[in-house]
């Protein structure tokens, strides 16, 4: 219901100057080759290691109650070599999340694993354990996200890419600039397939717009933030204040359409220069218009608190606010025609391909760290070995 609003202002490309402008952009909404190809992690000092070997010797390990080392594991991810290797795989990260070394599995590793399913097709894969992140230990950096994300949205499966997107939002990792950009194409174009969204979806939705945009003081923050507050403070009304917060990185005080107005206020006297997108006002208006025609008697199975009534009772006074906000806002001229999906796309356009060399640099240092690190591990693994060597020695005599 709400995608559908989102639509209004998105009209068909009837020239082919239009479509060519279009596939242009549509191709710089993604990130670089520079960005996404595998040389610099290719680069990296190999370490040459049968696949079989290390399996049996994590079984063995197992079978004697012994604890699995993180290197271990890493060298097995990273010899890993074709998709049925890594759908094994999964038996053994899954061993290992379960095990008592289960906090020292490697950022560099979670990275391989990723790495992996990508190069060979399992990007399903990669998908399943990021959502059972508990299970497998899979929590990606920054950069992992970002690839991820990437990778749906150059085949246009937007809503696998929101799926990652979620992920970001549980983690409360939008602080690149990169992820919030890819974060909120991703949600954008979704919603521009005009998806029909459970309540649950709708809450998903809602809170990674809101957390996103709070990233970003512009008409894209202000108005993704406006659309997320919206979708939230409709699940509120329908199904409660508890149903919102659960499980998820969201305030449990009531009152997300009061903040949703609360924020076109803001708009109105502190941020002047932002315009809001009409789309986004639009479904906001049908978001409080479909509220009020529920029956009280739906809405009142779902409360179990006396704040979800009260907030209920408000509606109207909801609709009045919003209404005086909107002829403000029309006013002081700060609505936009573009949808959200325009914006977002325009600021792809102006920002993401600066960004991008930030991050590569950080990547780098990142690699150079986990070399580093990795070194260490091992000088550390070869003593280990030296030791207990001449002990065994010095047992035997």
């Amino acid at each position: 219901m709400a995608a559908s609003i989102l639509q209004r202002c998105l009209f068909p490309v009837q020239t082919f100057s239009k479509c060519v402008n279009y596939r242009l952009s549509v191709r710089r909404c993604l990130l670089s080759s520079a960005y996404t190809d595998t040389a610099l992690w290719e680069q990296r000092q190999k370490d040459p290691q049968d696949l079989g070997q290390l399996a049996s010797l994590m079984d063995r390990t197992y079978e004697r109650k012994f604890p699995v080392s993180s290197l271990v594991i890493g060298r097995f991810i990273d010899t890993l070599s074709s998709r049925e290797e890594v759908d094994k795989a999964e038996y053994y990260l899954y061993k290992f999340r379960h095990s008592p070394n289960c906090w020292y599995l490697r950022d560099w590793s979670v990275h391989s694993w990723f790495r992996q399913c990508l190069k060979h097709g399992a990007r399903d894969k990669a998908l399943y354990t990021l959502k059972n992140k508990v299970q497998f230990g899979m929590f990606p950096d920054d950069f992992t996200f970002n690839l991820l994300i990437d990778s749906f949205i150059k085949d246009k499966d937007f809503k696998g890419a929101c799926s990652v997107v979620e992920e970001v939002m549980l983690q409360e990792a939008f602080e690149q600039l990169s992820t919030q950009i890819l974060s909120l194409h991703a949600l954008s174009k979704y919603l521009a397939t005009k998806p029909e969204l459970s309540w649950q979806e709708e809450r998903i939705m809602g809170a990674s717009l809101m957390l996103v945009g709070l990233k970003q003081e512009n008409s894209v923050g202000f108005s993704a933030r406006l659309l997320g507050l919206a979708l939230i403070g409709k699940v509120e009304l329908s199904r409660g204040i508890h149903a919102v917060f659960h499980q998820m990185p969201l305030m449990w005080t009531s009152g997300y359409l009061a903040r949703a107005l609360a924020l076109i206020n803001t708009v109105c006297c502190d941020f002047t220069h932002v315009k809001l997108s009409q789309e986004v006002l639009d479904c906001v208006e049908k978001i409080l218009q479909d509220l009020s025609e529920i029956p009280d008697g739906q809405i009142s199975a779902n409360d179990s608190d006396e704040e979800d009534h009260l907030q209920r009772l408000r509606l109207p006074e909801y609709m009045k606010l919003f209404k005086e906000l909107k002829d403000r806002l029309v006013a002081q001229d700060q609505t936009d025609p573009r949808s959200l999906e325009s914006l977002v796309s325009d600021l792809t356009r102006d920002t993401l391909a600066a960004c991008e060399e930030s991050d590569l640099a950080q990547y780098r240092q990142t690699l150079c760290d986990w070399e580093a690190e990795r070194h260490q591990l091992i000088q550390r693994e070869r003593e280990t070995k030296e030791r207990l060597s001449k002990q065994r020695v010095g047992a035997a005599q």
